[in-house]
């Protein structure tokens, strides 16, 4: 045999790389896995409802205070002042709301825990105020309710690129113009 012909050395499999590229993929693979079960098993299953049927029931009483909130010929209009801090708002109505307290619900699309419950007063004409502190860039779900929870209004408002937001009973919720 011919000295040329014999191959050299291959020396430890370590050495090279193929084998390292081939495992590459497998390692990149377990460690998203980990990661994954990680995430899985430390945060809360926050969107999901235990008692799915309860609530569907539920949906025939929200609608009967739609219709409710109809009948009044409500609405209103949401305003957020960063600068100082005020929710502001005007809600109209057929009928005067003697002394009615506004349950207002901002409710943040994913995380319950962000979650607020404001009351306000409107004044004779329908306005009102009510001190926020700063409100987080998100989409939040709005449910505005009377203290008897007799009615309802609701609507999404994108906050801040809706600067504020009008939900008519009826009626999608538009955002306004900004202020």
């Amino acid at each position: 045999m011919n000295a040329s012909t014999v191959p050299a050395a291959a020396g430890p499999w370590y050495t090279h790389r193929w084998p390292w590229l081939l495992m590459l993929g497998p390692a990149v693979v377990a460690v998203a896995g980990i990661a994954t079960s990680y995430v899985a098993f430390t945060s809360q299953d926050a969107l999901v409802v235990g008692d799915y049927y309860k609530k569907g029931k539920a949906i025939n009483q929200d609608l009967r205070r739609d219709r409710a909130a109809s009948a009044l010929g409500l609405a209103l209009d949401l305003g957020y002042d960063a600068a100082q801090g005020q929710l502001r708002g005007h809600i109209g109505a057929k009928q005067a709301l003697d002394g009615e307290v506004l349950s207002i619900r901002l409710q943040h699309a994913t995380q319950p825990a962000r979650d607020m419950v404001l009351l306000a007063r409107p004044d004779a004409a329908g306005n009102f105020s009510v001190a926020l502190p700063m409100l987080e860039r998100s989409r939040w779900q709005v449910l505005v309710e009377g203290k008897d929870r007799s009615w309802r209004l609701e609507g999404a408002w994108q906050w801040p690129a809706e600067r504020a937001i009008a939900i008519r009973a009826d009626a999608d919720p538009t955002p306004l113009a900004a202020r």
